[in-house]
């Protein structure tokens, strides 16, 4: 292999891309101010001093739906790009195709719902 100037490019241009990544990082450390606040640390309870267990555990089913609704958002973003794609198409394939993808996204729900993952569990 022959290593020429575009080779040399590539690397400078790596080579630049790393080391603004470092700077990004390493900036705010270097010029931030510092504090020895005690009370640096603490939860913010709207200015008044945390009570006692002022870091609460949720309940794993908070954790699930957040994740749940992350995955079928992100999944209806994707219908933006297809109505864009298949805007201008003539026939049924990008109707079928569509129909499948959100098909498939009800299949998910009805699988969930099935499952009881949408069922909050009662406190005794």
């Amino acid at each position: 292999m022959v290593f020429n100037w575009l080779h040399m490019a590539i690397l400078l241009f790596f080579g630049v891309g790393f080391l603004m990544a470092v700077a990004a990082l390493l900036t705010p450390f270097f010029l931030s101010p510092r504090s020895g606040d005690p009370h640096m640390g603490t939860p913010y309870e709207c200015g008044i001093d945390p009570i006692t267990g002022a870091w609460m555990r949720f309940h794993i089913n908070y954790y699930i739906y957040a994740l749940l609704f992350l995955a079928f958002e992100v999944d209806v973003l994707y219908l933006f790009p297809v109505a864009v794609a298949y805007g201008e198409s003539v026939g049924l394939s990008a109707f079928f195709k569509v129909f499948v993808f959100v098909f498939v996204l009800a299949l998910a729900l009805f699988f969930f719902q099935a499952k009881g993952v949408f069922k909050w569990p009662r406190k005794v």
